[in-house]
């Protein structure tokens, strides 16, 4: 079992790769994922590198071998079937679940693990639709693209929400922006770098391209699909 200093770096390296678009994550980015130094972190990667877990690319960044992302997604199904856990079963709110998973997922065991997936009814996405990998590692995401890219007068379903801050959550659950909602973009601003959305039955809502890039959604079957205006 890995300690959990080096889950915790397995899972932000994971997560880095996601969000990159080289696929690296680079040491400056992961030093500051994990609120350590580049050097600490640095010599971690090395020591990982060594055990076969990541791939260090000398003044470059790292990436995981394949032991190594079958382990982080270990970690990350942990993490979201107990926020799922928490969510769902303790009632507790989606925006302060994210911790106590941080804690929780270096404890629970295997076996523990199973009876709560199977009490779950085995879900596919956590509370904020990130996608949760199966026992062998597998994972299932929905084809979702950032809500910043969609045009004036198209609907869309929310699918993930990728910011965990519990700020943002609370915001967009004020504005019914949470996964499986149904969303209409009514109108782009370009002078203000921003989009006006509405979820359905509440009020509109304006959101930055930087918020908006932190939602992420499908088309719609009413969707009109115009172009961006």
């Amino acid at each position: 079992m890995p300690s959990e200093t080096v889950e915790n770096y397995l899972k932000a390296i994971y997560t880095l790769c996601e969000e990159s678009p080289s696929g690296e994550a680079t040491m400056s980015r992961l030093a500051a994922a994990l609120n350590v130094t580049t050097g600490t972190a640095t010599a971690m990667v090395k020591k990982l590198n060594t055990s076969k877990l990541a791939k260090y690319h000398r003044y470059g960044g790292v990436t995981l071998t394949t032991k190594g992302t079958l382990a982080a997604r270990d970690v990350l199904r942990r993490h979201r079937l107990v926020e799922t856990f928490l969510v769902q079963a303790l009632k507790l709110d989606w925006s302060e679940v994210h911790d106590e998973a941080e804690r929780l997922e270096h404890a629970v065991s295997p076996r523990l693990l199973d009876a709560i997936d199977a009490f779950l009814a085995h879900p596919r996405v956590d509370p904020h639709g990130d996608p949760i990998p199966d026992r062998q590692g597998n994972l299932r995401p929905e084809p979702c693209q950032p809500l910043d890219t969609f045009s004036s007068g198209e609907s869309v379903l929310i699918g993930r929400i990728a910011n965990q801050d519990k700020a943002f959550l609370q915001f967009v659950a004020t504005h019914g922006l949470t996964p499986g909602a149904k969303v209409k973009v009514l109108s782009f601003d370009p002078q203000a770098q921003s989009l006006q959305v509405q979820s359905e039955g509440r009020d509109s809502v304006s959101l930055s391209l930087i918020a908006a890039a932190k939602i992420s959604a499908q088309h719609s079957a009413t969707s009109t699909n115009r172009p961006r205006e």
